[in-house]
């Protein structure tokens, strides 16, 4: 059994590179509302019917197969350094999928192939996916952004934020929140709910001593236990005033199961999964698909990959092979796993502005809302933030070759996507490996991925 403790946040996006202090991310308390910057225009490519994804050659989108024929080389280069062991990878431009390998090993000892179905653990990958089951009941006319949580569930009435806190004994005091959490507070992250396990050393102690989790390789436990307990819980900030990741959009998974009844198990897989085929995403794996989960590695002291152990210490303990437990929580926040493929799926109806394969999840306008800057002015680098997704900006763009407006994020196990309306991209990159002291292979990937466009 390995220890980590990170007294840091930990942060799941593809611009992020591992463990950087808040004081990195956090800077000036600005107003929520102020002016959006210019993120460009974003115009989303819905084919006829918006047809399933396809194989096609990458000179039938403008793409040349020589040129990816690069991201062979860069995970292979990784590999043979053992810095990762191996990785499922897909790119599909214009609807047409014109790579998708897996690549170098699943298990380093037995030299057993990485194959791109692999189901791998997505973790904050899963945040989309409960941002828009969260956008779907508002289409359904089942809540508003600008409601307060309290509304649905009453634990969130009359919130406190933290002011003075002991590490010494772990007690601290509070003063009154100003307003009320809303809806549109959790899906930007701007709550002042931060995370356990992985948050800051404020909120990694106060919720461990309450008993909430970070929701990632945990036990028997309910969501919905975890979440009122959460609701009796100091904020870390004033609401609306700062970007703070955290437990937000676990809080939101509840939400949804509150307003339709459902278990977020059964509300994705009747409302999203099932409707757009993604047949290999799951929050536990039905038995004869665990032998399909791809193994775990971490880094040994310097910062090589070793296997896994069954379980490891992150402020709490995190069971490995999750996927392949009879679990009960559901984490919207990074409970799920999948393929390359079936969230590339997820990612192509949300570029074709909420359709897939003749199923609407979405309308073309709600879509629009999303992907556009939801934090005005509040720090967050020079991307800007939507209702579940980092956003490119014109400044952003300077230094990466995605266009402004692109939308992404990543997971904890070090995986990262993103989807560029503009060039009608999208892109997967999941490893299995955490922690990641070589994460420049994500924006690297991402190099390699644009300069194979050659129309």
């Amino acid at each position: 059994m390995r220890k980590l403790f990170l007294p840091f946040f930990y942060l799941h996006g593809p611009r992020c590179k591992g463990i950087i202090t808040a004081a990195a991310i956090f800077c000036a308390t600005l107003c929520l509302h102020g002016q959006t910057p210019n993120l460009g225009t974003v115009t989303y490519v819905k084919p006829a019917n918006a047809p399933a994804l396809s194989v096609a050659s990458p000179a039938s989108v403008g793409m040349s197969a020589e040129r990816l024929a690069r991201i062979d080389s860069l995970v292979k280069e990784y590999a043979d350094n053992k810095w990762v062991a191996g990785a499922t990878v897909l790119v599909a431009r214009n609807g047409k999928i014109v790579y998708y390998k897996g690549l170098g090993y699943d298990d380093i000892d037995k030299k057993t192939p990485m194959k791109k179905d692999a189901i791998c653990r997505i973790a904050s990958q899963t945040k989309a996916i409960t941002s828009v089951a969260v956008m779907m009941l508002y289409e359904e006319g089942k809540l508003l952004l600008s409601d307060p949580i309290s509304k649905y569930i009453p634990e969130f009435k009359k919130p406190k934020v933290l002011d003075k806190f002991n590490p010494a004994d772990t007690t601290y005091t509070t003063v009154p929140a100003k307003r009320e959490i809303t809806i549109h507070d959790l899906l930007t992250h701007t709550s002042g709910i931060a995370y356990a396990q992985i948050g800051t050393k404020e909120s990694n102690a106060i919720y461990y001593k309450a008993g909430v989790v970070g929701g990632i390789g945990v036990d028997k436990i309910i969501l919905a236990n975890k979440m009122k307990i959460l609701g009796g819980l100091p904020l870390m900030h004033q609401p609306g005033e700062k970007w703070t990741y955290g437990l937000n959009t676990d809080l939101l998974g509840y939400l949804v199961e509150v307003v339709s009844g459902m278990t977020l198990d059964d509300f994705f897989r009747k409302k999203i999964f099932e409707p757009l085929g993604m047949k290999d995403t799951y929050f536990y794996l039905p038995k004869e698909k665990r032998n399909r989960l791809a193994t775990l590695y971490t880094e040994d002291s310097t910062k090589h990959i070793l296997k896994d152990s069954e379980t490891f210490e992150l402020n709490g303990t995190v069971y490995v092979n999750y996927p392949s437990m009879d679990g009960t929580y559901y984490s919207g926040g990074g409970g799920l796993s999948s393929t390359a493929y079936d969230y590339s799926v997820f990612m192509q109806m949300l570029l074709n502005g909420g359709e897939y394969n003749g199923k609407r999840i979405l309308s073309r306008s709600t879509i629009r809302m999303m992907t556009t800057n939801q934090i005005g002015d509040i720090d967050f680098g020079n991307d800007k933030f939507g209702l579940g997704f980092g956003i490119a900006t014109e400044r952003s763009a300077v230094n990466s070759p995605a266009s402004p407006g692109t939308f992404s994020w990543g997971g904890m196990f070090s995986s990262s996507y993103w989807i560029d309306p503009k060039e009608k991209i999208i892109a997967q990159l999941f490893l299995q490996l955490f922690p990641n002291s070589h994460g420049d292979i994500h924006e690297k990937f991402k190099a390699l991925v644009y300069q194979a466009i050659d129309n």
